[in-house]
């Protein structure tokens, strides 16, 4: 009986000989094509096949549309017939005013976010596995995850009912304490720092899922092995968990840095108001009330697609850094 193993990694098949104790290896590659491992998975590819459609449709088709922004787009002619203005339309959009300041409001109440946000989701997660009591902890978690679930007109609507500096309840509580209101939603920089803080509370309890999840990939062998060198709790912490989930980390920090220039125009709408808007009005609103509102389609196009250019050439850089300080990035 021949007697052989096969390394399916390395295509190597190792052979014993005539003679007793020598054994010749070959390199072999095997050449299997396209239609074997459809025809061995063809369930998983056919279970793949709805997400791709799904992407091919509401990705890839519609940035055909991106052509609008070098025309002077009339819905009448389409996009065949409209006229070719090449970059006319971006030249017009940095001649703007009204451009700068809510590039500068978008870059500022992003980078605020990420600043306070993004740290807070790795807190929680430690501290949420930290917590022994799986009552307690199942309870605690659903509690947190429950604002990713509400649409942000109704916390617009909450937010204005608890903080309105005259009929708001903390303010009416202020005022019974003898304390005067708090412009919460009415001067500007008290309106970005509530601005931060409800997204962080909106965002966090979700954001734990993935952080919860790396750590319990974590071998538990490296805190039984620091609780016999008698390290503490904070000490297993900083030195085991945190290093242990740093690639999720930095994964995270790479994708949120591409999304700097985005807004989410639900947010700044609901909370927003036009006392504020020298720091609410951000690109999402103006896309909104510059280009759909005067139905210039063009412009509205071409803000878009600066967006999506500058997020792309920050994870680009994100991952290049990411890579240089030794970790394994994104692409």
């Amino acid at each position: 009986m021949i007697l052989y193993t096969v390394i399916e990694k390395t295509n190597i098949l190792i052979f014993p000989s005539s003679q007793k104790g020598d054994f010749t290896m070959a390199n072999v590659k095997t050449r299997r094509g396209i239609l074997f491992y459809l025809k061995r998975d063809w369930q998983l590819y056919l279970l793949l096949l709805f997400p791709i459609t799904a992407v091919i449709i509401f990705k890839y088709i519609p940035l055909s549309g991106l052509v609008i922004a070098f025309k002077d787009y009339d819905v009448i002619k389409g996009f065949a017939n409209s006229k070719w203005i090449g970059f006319d339309i971006f030249k017009e959009i940095f001649r703007m005013k009204g451009f700068y300041r809510v590039l500068r409001n978008t870059l500022v109440l992003n980078l605020l976010d990420l600043i306070v946000g993004f740290p807070a989701p790795i807190i929680l997660a430690i501290l949420l596995n930290e917590v022994k009591n799986a009552t307690f902890k199942k309870i605690s978690q659903t509690i947190l995850y429950l604002p990713h679930f509400i649409s942000w007109v109704i916390i617009g609507g909450i937010m204005y009912q608890l903080l309105s500096t005259r009929s708001g309840m903390l303010n009416s509580l202020l005022n019974k304490l003898g304390k005067e209101s708090i412009p919460f939603l009415t001067e500007r920089y008290h309106w970005v720092v509530t601005y931060v803080l409800v997204g962080v509370w909106q965002t966090m309890g979700w954001g734990t899922i993935i952080y919860l999840a790396a750590i319990s990939g974590i071998n538990h062998e490296y805190y039984e092995a620091a609780t016999v060198d008698g390290a503490k709790r904070l000490a297993k912490i900083i030195y085991i968990t945190i290093p242990c989930i740093r690639p999720t980390i930095v994964t995270l920090l790479i994708l949120n840095l591409g999304r700097i220039m985005g807004s989410n125009f639900e947010r700044v709408y609901s909370m927003g108001n036009p006392i504020v808007m020298e720091f609410s009005d951000v690109i999402s609103t103006f896309v909104y009330n510059v280009g759909l509102k005067s139905y210039r389609y063009n412009v509205a196009t071409a803000v878009g697609m600066f967006q999506s250019v500058v997020g792309f050439i920050l994870v680009i850089i994100a991952d290049r850094v990411a890579k240089r300080i030794g970790e394994s990035g994104l692409i």
